[in-house]
């Protein structure tokens, strides 16, 4: 069984360098790589000449950027279900390994309300037809797996954590084709599902899990209906937001932030954006946008979230779902999600002008690039899919199987910590909510790189070496400055302290 955490304790250290020893930086850098380290802390780099020619990083705290929300994954019914069928030390482990202070420390989250394609069966918490009121609103089919699940990491994160909540579909009695998979809401339902957003951040609130924000509609361009889903076009967003949604949890009292959109990057999201966001009455009522990842599986097309960003920068953009999809988990075999092997739904399904965006992918570097490049294109937080699957990649009512962080054999009762999870937690554990992006200068390009600085003054540089080669570069803050060296194929997280 494979049950590697993170180190829980951080260890200061000097470096030497040119410069006089009272202009040492403190560092502390850890380090996952394809050659086996998780999130492994690192002490060769005392051991360092400077050289003076390697690239240089300059750290520039004085330029902010956008503040952080936090990072984390997703409360679905299939790993709440999971968590149900192994042991309860594992179960145990793997809570504490997302929420606590020696693990990932997720900070922010998101679920589903009512089924989606990772659950179990189709269900709504109001099945009863024509309940224009919802009198029979019920979250019981929640009661058995994700709730519990929530309170357990609850326990756990001595900080907390956000939730996010999402629905893929309406029930099927307030849509135009009485189906859960696609269709729309009909007109006459919008004051009755605005309700349902009211009665479950209730009904969940009653039971110590406060909703945080919503977004309106998980994927509302749909998915050529092969799961739970409903279609908007974004004038049938705005006009459900601020006719009904917006109004109706200001009259119940419930501060929720709202985020439209929460589909693909590209040229979508712009057309989307142009339209709600420059909508002058909508505004007031939107937190911002949500995006996510899976128009390509190399880019991260700074090109339209900095679009959406410029539109009204008032306004927050959070990338709210990504997975290795289309994959059946691979077991114990750190070496494939280290390997430019896995392919996605576009690499069989993508329209030929588009299968270019859609290549062979190392998946470690898919999780590492995507979120510094979101981080560096103004998004703020950045939520990760399921956080268990079994080893099939499920259970999923659709058969559209997935990868997750943790992986499980229920038989065994044995727990897979992929490099995902480490490659997550160099994000999630050190850049936390409040953070600020800050300015930086790199002058090599094969070394990918964001910075933050924390509320208490500590500086995060996250690096990616995705080449073949051990690379040596040095960071400089003001007059001070230091060497480091990073392994081939790896992910640094250097953390400097005030």
């Amino acid at each position: 069984m494979k049950k590697v955490l993170i180190t829980t304790v951080l260890f200061s250290f000097f470096i030497s360098c040119t410069i006089p020893k009272t202009e040492e930086l403190k560092l502390v850098v850890y380090q996952t790589s394809s050659a086996g380290d998780n999130l492994k802390l690192l002490n060769s780099n005392l051991e360092l000449e400077q050289n003076n020619s390697s690239p240089l990083v300059v750290l520039n705290p004085g330029k902010k950027y956008q503040k952080i929300t936090g990072f984390g994954g997703a409360f679905t019914e299939s790993s709440a279900f999971l968590l149900n069928e192994i042991s309860e030390e594992n179960r145990k482990e793997i809570l504490n390994a997302y929420f606590s202070t020696e693990g990932a420390q997720y900070s922010l989250t998101r679920t589903h309300m009512n089924s989606c394609d990772f659950s179990l069966e189709h269900y709504s918490y109001a099945p009863i037809e024509n309940d224009k009121e919802l009198i029979n609103f019920s979250i019981e089919e929640d009661m058995y797996d994700v709730i519990p699940m929530i309170h357990e990491a609850q326990n756990i994160s001595e900080e907390g954590f956000k939730i996010l909540a999402s629905p893929w579909t309406a029930p099927p009695w307030m849509k135009d084709n009485n189906n859960w998979n696609g269709g729309k809401l009909l007109k006459e339902y919008y004051p009755t599902w605005a309700l349902f957003f009211s009665k479950y951040a209730t009904a969940y609130a009653e039971l110590g899990i406060d909703i945080w924000g919503f977004t309106v509609e998980n994927e509302p361009l749909g998915n050529d209906e092969n799961w739970e889903s409903m279609h908007y076009t974004p004038q049938e967003t705005a006009d459900f937001v601020k006719n009904h949604l917006g109004p109706q949890l200001k009259k119940d009292s419930l501060d929720i932030n709202i985020l439209v959109y929460d589909q693909n990057r590209g040229e979508e999201l712009k057309e989307w954006a142009d339209i709600l966001l420059n909508d002058q009455e909508l505004l007031p009522f939107i937190y911002g946008t949500a995006v996510h990842w899976y128009s390509s599986t190399i880019h991260w097309f700074p090109e339209s979230l900095n679009y959406t960003h410029n539109l009204a920068p008032d306004k927050h953009i959070l990338h709210t779902e990504g997975c290795v999809d289309s994959e059946v988990p691979h077991w114990q075999d750190d070496k494939w999600y280290w390997s430019k092997e896995a392919t996605d739904w576009g690499w069989d399904w993508a329209s030929e002008e588009n299968k270019a965006n859609h290549p062979k992918y190392v998946p470690v570097y898919r999780y590492a690039r995507d979120i510094i490049g979101c981080l560096n294109s103004s998004v703020e937080g950045w939520i990760d899919w399921n956080m268990v699957l079994d080893t099939n990649g499920g259970p999923n009512l659709a058969n559209n199987w997935c990868i997750a962080p943790v992986i499980v054999d229920v038989a065994k009762d044995e727990v897979y910590y992929t490099p995902l999870y480490y490659t997550l937690s160099h994000f999630s554990k050190f850049v936390r909510p409040g953070a600020n992006r800050i300015d930086f200068n790199n002058n090599d390009e094969e070394l990918m790189i964001t910075a933050a600085q924390n509320e208490d003054g500590s500086l995060v540089v996250i690096v990616l070496n995705t080449t073949m080669k051990e690379k040596n570069f040095r960071i400089q803050l003001e007059d001070r400055m230091t060497q480091i060296t990073i392994d081939k194929e790896a992910l640094q997280t250097i953390i400097i302290r005030p």
